[in-house]
């Protein structure tokens, strides 16, 4: 299991090599497309990519908790709700 702050130091190493992997990805497809821009430019669309992506990323670790958090608790009320049946062979200590 991983720490808190190797959690952290791995979400921002992820950020800093995706932001630097779309500026040089920018940088060789838009000539492709005939799209002209300055590398402030660049920078910009790439700081901006990287914060929709930041949202999205966060947005589903958080819809996916949820569902986990939900699911952990329908199993473990239907564990609380179900009624032993008769005749079982379940001893108590």
């Amino acid at each position: 299991m991983q720490s808190r702050l190797m959690s952290l130091i791995e979400a921002l190493a992820n950020v800093v090599v995706g932001f630097w992997l779309a500026v040089i990805a920018q940088l060789v497809v838009f000539p492709l497309f005939g799209l002209s821009v300055s590398f402030g430019q660049n920078l910009a669309i790439a700081t901006l990519f990287t914060g929709v992506s930041l949202m999205r990323g966060y947005v589903l670790r958080r819809l996916f908790e949820t569902l986990a958090w939900q699911s952990f608790l329908r199993q473990t009320l239907s564990h609380v709700d179900t009624p032993p049946t008769s005749g079982s062979n379940t001893r108590s200590l």
